[in-house]
């Protein structure tokens, strides 16, 4: 499989990455019927491109420093459910919803590919796309999906693609969705081909969601450096997840409970 359309990394960045070793190893293949997960959103717009729904994995071995979400590298506290039914009524969710796909995000959903592509399918059975973070390169993948059946799903089941490690000493404020520049954003389908040669050209903005439950906890996701999310949530109370200090990144479950 090659990229259609891509928007490349920094070629400056990319060898950092490449000394760091970050995602060179073997990804773990667990159980392919049972899914670890953490949370679904049925509808965002924070989370690629259009309105979509977005499921975040628990289990990342790739564990960038710096992720904003450390609380989701370790396989414990996941939610664990069959990966095809959880698809199906994700799908119909979604589609409900009037989403026009599914993100995946984590946690590392290459470590759990064979799971992860079984949803990933409900979805475009249904007719929506699919888009799919990795701490792995794109380069990396493709290896792999020589020899591993469930990489080669999962990438299969990609309509866009954004791969490579978070470098939090190299943040990109010019593209969508990445963290850092030595991340590629990768067209796998003709679907945002179109979507993805824009950005190269001409950058776009990052977009930030914030809901408020009736408990008062702020649930955050999307986009954002550190010190706009301290000024966006300033004086709500004792964040629940707080990760780490100043940096730019993936804003997903951030929660706060407002005293």
């Amino acid at each position: 499989m090659v990229s259609i359309a891509e928007s490349a990394p920094d070629a400056a960045a990319l060898a950092v990455a490449e000394r760091s070793g970050l995602g060179a190893h073997e990804p773990p293949n667990p159980d392919a019927e049972m899914l670890r997960w953490s949370r679904f959103l049925e509808a965002t717009e924070a989370e690629g491109p259009g309105v979509r729904a977005a499921l975040w994995v628990q289990g990342c071995s790739v564990r960038c420093p710096g992720c904003f979400n450390p609380h989701m590298w370790a396989p414990r506290g996941a939610t664990l459910g069959d990966a095809v039914a959880l698809g199906k009524d994700w799908a119909a969710q979604a589609a409900a919803a009037g989403a026009e796909g599914l993100t995946l995000l984590g946690g590392e959903p290459f470590d759990q590919a064979d799971a992860v592509a079984d949803v990933a399918e409900a979805f475009r059975a249904a007719g929506l796309s699919v888009m799919s973070f990795s701490g792995y390169t794109f380069e990396r993948l493709q290896c792999l999906a020589t020899r591993r059946r469930d990489v080669a799903r999962l990438l299969e089941a990609t309509d866009l693609l954004c791969d490579g490690p978070y470098l939090r000493d190299f943040p990109d404020a010019r593209r969508p969705w990445i963290g850092s520049t030595n991340q590629g954003i990768r067209a796998l389908t003709p679907r945002y081909a179109d979507r993805v040669r824009e950005i190269d050209a001409h950058g776009e903005r990052d977009r930030l969601e914030v809901r408020i439950a009736a408990d008062g906890t702020v649930a955050v996701n999307g986009w954002a450096d550190e010190a706009s999310l301290d000024d966006l949530l300033y004086d709500l109370g004792v964040r629940d997840d707080a990760p780490g200090a100043h940096r730019h990144g993936r804003a997903h479950e951030r929660k706060e409970t407002v005293s």
